[in-house]
């Protein structure tokens, strides 16, 4: 996924161990030391510069123009979420974005777009559509609710329904009795709401009232 030539891949490698003689003298200086968000990584020169434009190239190179400050470790200081920093750091080692599951894409992007890694931010975008493009193919899933009211009741309930449940069924159950100097019928009232994997308790329901099972109430529409 390299996006450079392999000419100027070489130039910055050869940049890239090309130290001054003090470097030299210490006898470990293709290591490099970072304190990320107080979580310590040691990597080498040569990875931090797979990505000439990024900030981590500029770092190993110790460009003047980022004023890096270091800890009492001589770790370079970047402060920074070091859960997202290690995807970003293997990235560099070996190419290839491996994340846990209990991480997310938009996180690892974050980072990656701190530290300018242009093929890494192209990688995650893409996952992300992928990712976006599969759950919105999910078929929508309903839960019902079936409410037992009385023929005066109807028009105030249907009226009355909210947070995104919908009417979808009026049957009536063939029974009356009598209320006041009136005969009042009953009816069951089938509504859906669309489920997005979320629990329904009680604080959803359009209703107090009496509820029967949607199986049940099919099944004796049906005897009918």
């Amino acid at each position: 996924m390299a996006e450079n030539s392999s000419d100027t891949s070489g130039s910055v490698h050869r940049r890239c161990l090309a130290h001054s003689p003090a470097d030299r003298s210490v006898g470990a200086s293709k290591w490099i030391r970072l304190n990320v968000g107080g979580t310590y990584f040691l990597t080498t020169r040569q990875t931090l510069c797979r990505d000439p434009k990024s900030f981590l190239y500029r770092l190993s190179q110790a460009d003047p123009e980022l004023d890096s400050d270091k800890d009492e470790t001589g770790a370079y200081l970047i402060d920074r979420d070091p859960t997202y920093f290690g995807p970003v750091l293997n990235y560099l080692r070996h190419g290839k974005l491996v994340l846990n599951r209990d991480l997310a894409e938009e996180g690892v992007l974050e980072e990656a777009e701190f530290y300018n890694i242009t093929s890494l931010i192209k990688l995650i975008k893409d996952k992300i559509r992928e990712r976006d493009c599969k759950t919105s193919q999910v078929p929508v899933k309903h839960v019902y609710r079936v409410l037992q009211c009385q023929e005066e009741e109807l028009t105030q309930m249907v009226s009355t329904m909210s947070d995104g449940w919908k009417f979808e069924q009026l049957v009536s159950i063939g029974s009356s009795y009598n209320y006041g100097n009136e005969d009042q019928a009953e009816f069951l009232c089938v509504v859906s709401k669309e489920l997005h994997n979320q629990s329904y308790g009680t604080n959803s329901e359009p209703s107090e009232k009496a509820k029967v099972s949607y199986q049940g109430l099919i099944s004796d529409s049906s005897e009918k």
